[in-house]
C-alpha cells in the first residue's frame, strides 16, 4: 500500500533551513516506512510558493487553483510533516496562515510531526508554546517527538540526526496503526483514509451562474 506523506515546509528565503529540514524528515519518514514493508510518496508543499493566493483566500474564502491543489494535498496525505522557522517565538505568521486557509476538518485524525528551526536551541520552545495548540485545535494526531533544528546543528556532530529519525520512526508507525492497517491513532480516535477525506468545499459552490439567473428574467419584470 502507498502511504502519502505531505511536508509543508514555511521558509521564507530560497534556498531556507526550514526547507532543507523538511527534505530530511519527509526522506527519513519515507525510508521507516519503507523498512516497515510500506510504500511512500512524498508530497512537498511550499508554503512560500502560495503566499499571495493564502493572503486572498483568507479575505475572500475563494482558494485560487494552485492553493486548492496544496490544500487538497494536505487534506487527503496519510500524514503531515509541518516545519516553520521559528519568528518571535512563535510560528511564521505564513506558516499559521496556510493552516488558518485549511478547511478546519481536514486533519482531524492525522498523524502530524511537528519540527521549527531557529537561531539557538532556546527557540525549541515555541513548538510547545505555539505548534502544539495549533494542532491540537485542529484535532490532529501529534507526535510525541517534534524535532527541533538550530543553526549551530547544521554541517556538523550533533544529535539533529537521531532525532529525525526517532521522530520518523514514530510518525510511520502511526500511520500503520497498531495492527498495521492505519485505521486507529495512539489517541483512541479514527484515522480516515486519505481517500475518504473530502476536498475542501467551496462556499460558491452553489451559486447560479450568471446565464441562470438571466434565463429566469420576463420582459417587464
Amino acid at each position: 500500500m502507498t502511504r502519502t506523506v505531505a511536508v509543508v515546509t514555511a521558509g521564507m528565503g530560497v534556498p531556507s533551513a526550514t526547507a532543507k529540514l523538511g527534505e530530511r524528515l519527509g526522506a527519513a519518514v519515507a525510508a521507516a516506512l519503507d523498512a516497515r514493508g510500506e510504500t511512500a510518496q512524498v508530497v512537498r508543499v511550499e508554503v512560500r510558493d502560495v503566499a499571495h493566493e493564502a493572503v486572498n483566500a483568507a479575505l475572500t474564502h475563494v482558494a485560487a487553483p494552485a492553493l486548492q491543489e496544496a490544500l487538497d494535498a494536505v487534506a487527503r496525505a496519510d500524514a503531515v510533516v509541518a516545519v516553520t522557522p521559528v519568528w518571535n517565538g512563535s510560528y511564521a505568521g505564513l506558516f499559521k496562515l496556510f493552516f488558518d486557509v485549511l478547511d478546519p476538518d481536514a486533519l482531524v485524525g492525522t498523524p502530524v510531526l511537528l519540527a521549527a528551526t531557529g537561531g539557538t536551541a532556546r527557540h525549541s520552545l515555541a513548538i510547545d508554546q505555539a505548534m502544539l495548540p495549533l494542532f491540537w485545535g485542529l484535532k490532529a494526531q501529534v507526535m510525541p517527538t517534534a524535532v527541533f533544528a538550530a543553526t549551530e546543528e547544521w554541517g556538523q556532530a550533533s544529535g539533529l540526526t537521531a532525532r529525525i529519525e526517532r521522530a520518523a520512526g514514530e510518525l510511520a508507525d502511526a500511520v500503520r496503526g497498531p495492527a498495521g492497517d492505519g485505521t486507529a491513532t495512539a489517541a483512541g480516535a479514527l484515522h480516515q483514509p486519505a481517500a475518504s477525506r473530502a476536498r475542501r468545499s467551496d462556499p460558491f459552490d452553489d451559486v447560479p451562474d450568471f446565464a441562470t439567473l438571466l434565463a429566469s428574467v420576463r420582459p417587464g419584470g
